[in-house]
């Protein structure tokens, strides 16, 4: 039995080290986004700590081969996950305002390598030493050693494995991330309460530590929001693929899978225009003539709540609108909280699995697919652009929205636009009012500005708002020059691309927070926030 209870602790704590792994990418996706950048700092910290904790347990292991010392460490453990979903967030917030003030440049991947580090690498440590503890424990005589040892590391394995995909498909889906923590957190005080009760020692610590572990895991339940300063939510939760949260105020509903940045999709409650990206989209429409036209195929990939289909089919009668979006759970929001009409074919897939598996042809394409704050790279290649081109008709319309706020030389947008013009023989952007996005038109139709300019009359778009709109674009329309700066999808660096911009903006947002302290130090940093 002593064996087999420790062949068990291999198995679940191997099950929690990758179950707080995963967990924790949630933790801090909706900050620092859930790119490859941050998944790598997630995956190199908590390897560098369970390196340490290899290290470490040996040692304490030699020194004193005692099974009490590893439970009481795992109590520990299982006490700090429980407060990682109550505390992790404020943590993530010093942090990065801290930073903020210090750092000109990667702010993110400082941002989310310090909270990581503050966050996850004391727990991993010392759950990083349980395999060289149970070898020690476990191994009686060296004639077995190879087995012991061999049986404890594939039943550690195992549970990795289960632990990789139990959270991913089960738990965070179904309870959220905040839950997730507690539950293997729970596993984890079980395996150290039953060992203390079977040996009848440290009664009263087990005790305290299940009603500090208890008393988090009502905390973290109670107040799960990531975005715990904002009052205007209407709904926060989270999917296989993104965390999702709808905001309300006077004038609009808006859905965002950050809490800082990007708007995926807005609803402007008094009907009509929004002035944002979506409608400057419109403009593909007449560029692709549909003024002559008896119908229509439009096409977009990254649906999200559906605002540019419900303005298409606002102002509209002629076109059939398809839209395909990953998530399903922002599908249901787009039907609860924005009024997807159900005229629109949904079509729940990856955009360029659905293209490369379609054979129907569109007389526009508008490309609006993020993950959180990037852009998917397989979406942004010119692999991508060509699949989309052999998906249009001769005179179709690709449409993509760059939500990047940057022209600078060498930017993501840069790239993007060079990527679009070396498929497509008609490239155009313009910027967008509103927002800050910029839009990117091509064709290999050369009539296709002409068709919006010919279009700019009341005949053909009758709507006066819609009319005026659609000639500030024409206005604002600049031709794309062809370049080097080409994405494929052997090397497509749009997450390195985008943190650039991010860490741009930022600069801007706490420019004059930054003057404070360099004017005044930390004190007076502090005097004009108390005074603010």
């Amino acid at each position: 039995m002593r064996r087999l209870f420790l062949y068990a602790t291999a198995f679940l704590a191997g099950m929690s080290v990758m179950a707080i792994e995963l967990a924790a990418s949630r933790l801090l996706a909706p900050y620092f986004s859930s790119s490859q950048i941050v998944w790598t700092i997630i995956i190199g910290t908590i390897m560098i700590a369970l390196a340490l904790g290899n290290v470490w347990g040996g040692r304490l292991a030699d020194k004193d081969p005692n099974p009490a010392r590893l439970y009481r460490r795992l109590a520990v453990v299982a006490v700090w996950t429980a407060a990682i979903p109550f505390v992790g967030k404020y943590v993530i917030a010093v942090v990065s305002l801290g930073l903020a003030i210090f750092i000109t440049e990667n702010f993110l991947v400082w941002s989310a390598f310090l909270s990581c580090m503050l966050i996850f690498v004391f727990p991993l440590v010392l759950l990083g030493t349980v395999t060289p503890s149970l070898v020690k424990y476990a191994v009686n005589t060296l004639d077995n050693t190879g087995k012991t040892v061999g049986g404890l590391g594939a039943l550690n394995t195992v549970g990795s494995i289960i632990g990789t995909f139990l959270p991913t498909f089960v738990t965070i889906p179904s309870v959220g991330t905040a839950l997730t923590f507690i539950i293997f957190a729970s596993v984890l005080m079980l395996l150290s309460l039953i060992y203390f009760l079977s040996v009848r020692q440290h009664l009263i610590r087990c005790l305290v530590s299940l009603l500090l572990l208890s008393a988090f895991s009502i905390l973290s339940f109670l107040n799960r929001g990531f975005a715990f300063w904002t009052t205007d939510l209407v709904y926060e939760g989270e999917s296989i693929y993104n965390y999702l949260q709808v905001g309300e105020n006077d004038w609009e509903v808006f859905l965002s899978t950050n809490v800082l940045f990007g708007v995926q999709s807005v609803k402007i409650k008094s009907g009509g225009l929004n002035g944002y990206c979506y409608d400057y989209a419109l403009a593909s429409l007449w560029m692709a003539d549909v003024a002559h036209k008896e119908s229509m195929d439009v096409l977009i990939l990254g649906l999200g709540a559906g605002t540019f289909a419900s303005q298409a089919e606002k102002y509209l009668d002629n076109v059939t609108l398809e839209g395909v979006e990953i998530d399903q759970k922002i599908v249901d929001i787009a039907y609860e909280y924005f009024d997807l009409s159900d005229s629109v074919a949904v079509h729940v897939e990856d955009g360029r699995a659905f293209l490369s598996s379609s054979d129907k042809i569109y007389d526009v394409i508008f490309v609006d697919a993020y993950q959180d704050i990037t852009i998917p790279f397989q979406m942004s290649t010119v692999e991508f652009f060509t699949i989309a081109r052999q998906h249009l008709t001769e005179d179709g319309v690709l449409i993509v929205n760059l939500n990047m706020q940057s022209d600078a030389e060498g930017s993501i947008n840069q790239h993007l636009c060079h990527t679009v013009a070396s498929v497509f023989d008609e490239v155009w952007s313009a910027e967008v009012s509103v927002g800050g996005n910029r839009e990117v038109y091509a064709s290999n139709n050369p009539d296709m500005i002409s068709n919006l300019e010919n279009s700019l009359s009341a005949e053909v778009i009758p709507d006066q708002a819609l009319r005026n709109l659609m000639g500030l674009v024409y206005q604002k329309l600049e031709p794309v020059e062809k370049g080097d700066l080409i994405l494929t999808d052997d090397k497509a660096p749009v997450e390195l691309l985008g943190i650039r911009v991010i860490d741009e903006l930022i600069a801007q947002t706490i420019l004059e927070y930054r003057q404070y302290y360099q004017e005044g130090g930390l004190r007076g940093l502090y005097e004009k926030l108390i005074g603010q």
